[in-house]
């Protein structure tokens, strides 16, 4: 049986106190926590842009591509950021998309924070 392996990378932090993991591996599966922007001023595409950087980062880290995403969750705290939103999204995938969940919410953890993005990937099974 595969065991459980916490993906680390220099660009995206670990969360202080090990209360999660940014990214655990089993197998070729990547599962990833939600990722918010390091700079919670910016607009929600300048904020997805930066969620979609440590996505990519990780996953890269781990030996995988973002055509290996299979799966998004994308919480937005208003849903007239959603034309920003695809917009970033459009430029990290193109052809097939992942499979996708959007959901309104009334907050994020970090004050300003306008989007969250949680990603499952499949390391290999993008190519």
């Amino acid at each position: 049986m595969d065991k459980l392996t916490k993906v680390s990378v220099s660009g995206v932090p670990e969360p202080e106190g090990n209360i999660y993991s940014n990214c655990l591996k089993v197998g070729n599966q990547l599962i990833l926590s939600g990722m918010i922007a390091s700079d919670t001023r910016g607009d929600c595409y300048q904020q997805s842009v930066d969620c979609f950087e440590k996505i990519k980062t990780l996953i890269e880290g781990a030996g995988g591509r973002m055509e290996d995403v299979a799966k998004l969750n994308i919480y937005l705290t208003d849903m007239e950021n959603r034309p920003d939103f695809g917009k970033a999204r459009s430029e990290y995938f193109s052809g097939r998309m992942p499979c996708s969940t959007l959901v309104a919410i009334t907050a994020l953890a970090a004050p300003g924070a306008l989007v969250e993005i949680e990603a499952v990937a499949f390391m290999g099974a993008g190519t």
